[in-house]
């Protein structure tokens, strides 16, 4: 009886494993993801919103531009809100609130931006003082 025990167990974990592995990814993905919105005016507001968001997962691409399964998650999130009548500087806010600054391309300066925001400056005066420096030194 233990080796019918056996033989029942093999045969359920190898369908449990072949049911996984059929499983197609895309099943679960919302209709919005790879769709576009009916309307063309939302359409065109959803795309220009996709375009400055950028995909936490890539992170050089905008979701817009991106195959993750995240920014098709965001995509379709794009979509949804703007079909259902959200402006897309309310979108931009949802989405932000939810992943962070990050989220956006151009990311709003508060305390925690700064160094985003002033490190091109900071750099820009370092290189210049260094660059008179060794002007200086080389006139000597």
């Amino acid at each position: 009886m233990t080796r019918w025990r056996l033989i029942l167990a093999v045969v359920v974990l190898a369908g449990g494993f072949a049911m996984t592995a059929s499983a197609d990814p895309t099943a679960q993905q919302d209709r919005y993801a790879y769709t576009q919105l009916p309307d063309a005016r939302q359409e065109a507001k959803a795309q220009a919103l996709m375009q400055e968001l950028r995909c936490l997962v890539c992170q050089g691409q905008s979701i817009a531009d991106s195959d993750a399964d995240l920014a098709g998650d965001m995509r379709a999130m794009v979509r949804e809100r703007i079909a259902a009548g959200e402006s897309p500087d309310r979108v931009r806010r949802w989405l932000i609130e939810r992943y962070g600054d990050y989220v956006t391309y151009d990311p709003p300066f508060n305390w925690r931006t700064a160094p985003l925001w002033l490190a091109p400056l900071v750099l820009l005066i370092a290189g210049g003082w260094l660059a008179a420096r060794t002007i200086r030194r080389r006139r000597r």
